[in-house]
């Protein structure tokens, strides 16, 4: 990207361009206001991000997941209608959240002027905490690890 002012210097870290990146498209889309929205957190691994997008119909919404990215999108279909007074805005949207690598989008609902999107942190197995039991195999978790005298790391053999 030559030309444009970053926010943090490239040619101080090597080995970083993903996450400089994602910085960097943090920092141009920091002024995005519309549509307005919340970002709620449930527990530790619940959220829902609720766009406020009043005079929207559900066919006028788009959601999307693509590489780790949510787009939500949209656009009113003219109705035919003459205004004489237009407050409420009908302008289209392009609004984008970047979710985390186990973040996954579980739903979506539209009620009231509100589109909530669910998602949930979904950790793969080999990810997740797990107990070791002191005296077992992990090959046979029934057998005990040996009935000869224990033998320490520290020990040589």
């Amino acid at each position: 990207m030559t030309g444009v002012k970053q926010l943090f210097p490239r040619a101080s870290f090597v080995g970083f361009d993903h996450m400089l990146e994602e910085l960097d498209r943090a920092a141009r889309h920091a002024n995005d206001h519309y549509p307005p929205h919340n970002i709620v957190k449930f527990g530790d691994t619940e959220y829902q991000i609720e766009l406020a997008v009043a005079g929207f119909r559900k066919d006028e919404i788009e959601i999307e997941v693509h590489d780790r990215t949510l787009t939500v999108k949209g656009e009113h279909k003219n109705r035919g209608r003459e205004y004489i007074h237009k407050g409420i805005s009908a302008k289209k949207f392009h609004r984008t959240f970047r979710l985390s690598e186990y973040v996954k989008v579980h739903g979506a609902d539209f009620q009231d002027g509100i589109l909530a999107i669910e998602l949930k942190v979904v950790l793969p197995e080999e990810k997740r905490p797990r107990k070791i039991n002191i005296g077992y195999n992990e090959d046979n978790t029934h057998d005990r690890i040996s009935n000869q005298d224990p033998q320490f790391l520290s020990e040589s053999i």
